[in-house]
């Protein structure tokens, strides 16, 4: 306590003055509306607070000023976080400014709190009552203002990801007094027409007072009873309503809830282009395979005309083995009888006696010999025969013909063909096109 008697300096009493009205007066809430609102270079902000029958010069330094997120000007209602202090050179009574916020706020605050704790407390928030979403909902409900950015950037986002998606609108206010029954309303509707299967409640950002018809109960009651599951898109990143927490599912912004709702059709798009490009691989490699083991068999099927020109080769060469056996075996008779004759000289006293002997060996000789030759021309015309048999051309010149499909493969059983089928007609002379026109499966009998 001071000396009554004591003289002090105007310096020290105005700071004792300051001294008390600090440690007197704690932090405290200060309503008024803004004047004489003035903006130095420091970037600290002067400007007086009033009502109807008082004023008080504030300050608020560049550090807090930088903190407010919207533009202070003259005559706006504000509620100051102050130090109630005095300005120790002019002895000026004034009020340190924390921080302002707009008049209401923390009434707002204090609602959207009580409403949350509410409904929290009731289970509206928790996971286990949240509807899950369709993956692929054929057509979406928007519930927004047909003049909001917001339903633009939503139908963008549904175009540009999903544009087969049908969209409907179940306009609404979504700003001011009535707002918030007119968006409970719009929920209602959707859910009793049925017509979507997914709804979007969607709006831009704003302050706490542009989204407030977002923290109204009657929209968190409406949003809870609505048979179709709902995806919130209301504000920016950093606003979060009553909705949000009710709702199903909540994205960041508009844009974020139509990327949300399509999010299945879009993996899906995807997971079809993925699967597109690997059956075309399977299919090229398959073909592939089928085309090496094509030319596989190209390789091993061997040409009529060639089977034709072997089997006369090896005619040709059984004939030359048989000339050369035959001229062999009659070399060997004649030798024989070449030694006969000499041996036969050589005893001429005795041919006389002998002669018809002689005659008899010449006769077995000579039929020795035509057997022989009656044998090996059996065995030149049994060759000659089977080669015959094997030979195409005789095949088709009996009558017969060489079948083939469309594609050149040979034709060996009727189950292959059926009516209409073009087919190529291989004869002795020629080549004929012909068309099916009915097939017998069971073994038919050839008629000559």
């Amino acid at each position: 306590m001071l000396d009554p008697s004591t003289v002090v300096s105007i310096s020290e009493l105005n700071r004792l003055a300051r001294l008390s009205l600090e440690r007197e007066f704690p932090l405290l809430w200060v309503a008024g509306e803004v004047s004489n609102l003035t903006r130095a270079t420091s970037g600290h902000v002067y400007f007086s607070l009033k009502d109807e029958n008082a004023q008080a010069r504030c300050v608020m330094f560049r550090s807090r000023a930088q903190s407010i997120p919207w533009r202070l000007e003259n005559g706006q209602q504000v509620e100051a976080r102050a130090l109630v202090s005095l300005y120790e050179p002019r002895g000026d009574f004034q009020l340190n400014i924390e921080t302002l916020r707009r008049a209401g706020l923390g009434r707002l605050f204090e609602a959207f709190a009580r409403l949350k704790a509410q409904l929290e407390a009731e289970g509206l928030f928790a996971a286990e009552r949240k509807r899950p979403l369709p993956r692929f909902p054929r057509r979406i409900g928007i519930i927004s203002s047909p003049r909001a950015a917001a339903l633009r950037d939503v139908l963008v986002a549904l175009k540009r990801r999903a544009p087969h998606l049908g969209a409907i609108l179940y306009p609404t206010l979504v700003q001011g007094d009535n707002a918030a029954q007119d968006i409970a309303k719009a929920i209602a509707v959707a859910g009793q027409r049925r017509e979507c299967d997914l709804l979007l409640i969607v709006r831009g950002g704003g302050s706490i007072e542009d989204l407030w018809a977002f923290n109204e109960e009657v929209v968190a009651r409406a949003i809870v009873a609505s048979p179709l599951p709902i995806i919130s898109g209301v504000g920016h990143e950093t606003d979060t309503t009553i909705a949000d927490y009710v709702c199903d599912l909540r994205a960041a912004t508009p844009t974020a809830a139509a990327e949300l709702a399509t999010q299945g059709w879009y993996e899906a798009a995807g997971e079809v282009a993925d699967l597109g490009t690997t059956l075309s691989r399977a299919m090229q490699h398959r073909i592939a395979r089928q085309q090496q083991g094509l030319d596989q068999l190209s390789l091993r099927l061997i040409h009529p005309a060639t089977r034709l020109r072997q089997g006369r080769d090896r005619l040709a060469l059984l004939g030359s083995q048989l000339d050369a056996s035959l001229a062999r075996a009659l070399r060997a008779h004649r030798d024989r009888l070449n030694r006969g004759a000499l041996g036969l000289g050589r005893a001429v006293p005795r041919m006389e006696r002998r002669s018809g002997q002689i005659g008899l060996l010449t006769q077995r000789l000579g039929a020795a010999i035509r057997r022989q030759q009656q044998k090996r021309l059996g065995i030149l015309e049994s060759i000659a025969a089977a080669l015959a048999h094997l030979n195409p051309q005789a095949t088709l010149a009996r009558g017969f013909s060489i079948v083939r499909d469309a594609s050149g493969c040979l034709v060996t059983d009727a189950a292959s063909l059926h009516p209409g089928q073009a087919v190529s007609l291989y004869l002795a002379q020629g080549e004929a096109q012909a068309s099916i026109l009915a097939t017998t499966v069971e073994p038919s009998k050839i008629v000559t």
